[in-house]
């Protein structure tokens, strides 16, 4: 089978061909119908080799997908032959305290997360093994291009959000720095779940025309004046809940500075920055969280949100042999919304 994979470190992405997986015991073999291109791929092709954590090489890239059940190994007993799912992309290791929750995105075995396209092989491929049946999610008639996002932009986003909502009540005002493929979906997110008003900051113009669309209701460009922008747009009181999707030190820092008495910042993005805490650098009550990614349970309800139409993903479809080229738009920038190979 054809996948695209990272081999060397510092070498380019290469399309390959691979044996086609087979399942065992507990396992699944998809067929990949739709697989999400994102941002933190970019840190595992662009990693030093002291800085390199992830997968033994080489490893084919892709931590969103969705597909079809082509194969089950013994044991696998609740998706039959055919069923179009999603999956869930942080594999824990099921037993430990967090991962009896469905909180397998903060496993605490040693061996920690085991994403697919992360540390082992994912999704660029035709076939994908999914570890356990516990990790795939029923697609129904959603629109797997539409969907495989949710997997990672849609799940991290609800999450980040969700851990938020007493602060987005009536009267509140909730900030979305960086509007890519995980902001533009968390602005709907906000607007579904909450009442705050939505501010959207971001460099690209094009980016602040999208959140527009999905709904935010003040759009800031994110030069030198954009801190005095939205003081003005809250008169001076600050906001209420902050999401950095960024997490640059520039960001993080624009973050502290606008986030009101007893606000919530959280940084999501992992371009490496902090945000100052300490007395009187931030105002009083004002908490500052990181998250990565969201539990089984949190992906379930993204999906079901997804179904009554109130989450609308921008996409770009590409094919698998043009996946090294998006990766290389999405470096400089020039991707709007999400892109999403079809294998």
């Amino acid at each position: 089978m054809s996948a695209l994979q990272y081999r060397d470190i510092g070498a380019p992405l290469e399309i390959v061909d691979i044996a086609r997986p087979t399942p065992g015991p507990g396992q699944v073999v998809l067929q990949v119908t739709a697989a999400g291109v994102c941002h933190s791929d970019l840190h595992i092709i662009e990693a030093s080799a002291a800085d390199y954590r992830f997968g033994p090489l080489p490893m084919t890239l892709g931590h969103e997908a969705a597909g079809t059940v082509a194969a089950v190994g013994p044991g696998v007993e609740h998706f039959k032959l055919g069923t179009p799912v999603l999956v869930y992309g942080p594999w824990g290791c099921g037993v430990c305290h967090e991962c009896s929750y469905g909180r397998e995105n903060y496993c605490t075995h040693p061996d920690g997360v085991r994403p697919p396209g992360i540390a082992v092989d994912g999704a660029m491929a035709e076939y994908l093994l999914v570890d356990s049946e516990r990790h795939l999610i029923p697609l129904g008639d959603l629109d797997p291009i539409q969907a495989v996002a949710l997997t990672d932009a849609g799940l991290t986003s609800y999450h980040a959000v969700k851990r938020a909502l007493p602060r987005l009540g009536a009267g509140s005002f909730a900030l979305v720095i960086g509007v890519g493929g995980l902001g533009h979906i968390a602005i709907q997110i906000i607007r579904a779940l909450g009442a705050a008003r939505v501010i959207a900051v971001d460099i690209s113009p094009e980016k602040l025309d999208l959140a527009r669309t999905m709904g935010a209701d003040h759009v800031v460009i994110g030069d030198s004046a954009a801190e005095q922008t939205i003081r003005s747009i809250t008169a001076g009181r600050g906001v209420d809940a902050v999401f950095d999707f960024v997490g640059s030190q520039t960001t993080a820092e624009i973050a502290g500075r606008v986030a009101g008495t007893h606000a919530e910042i959280t940084v999501v993005g992992v371009g490496g920055g902090a945000v100052p805490v300490g007395y009187r650098r931030l105002a009083f009550e004002a908490s500052v969280r990181s998250t990565f990614w969201g539990s089984r349970g949190e992906l379930w309800e993204v999906v079901d949100l997804a179904r009554t139409g109130r989450l609308q993903v921008e996409v770009e479809t590409h094919p698998l042999a043009d996946a090294a080229e998006v990766y290389a738009r999405l470096a400089r920038g020039e991707v709007l919304g999400r892109a999403v190979v079809v294998p």
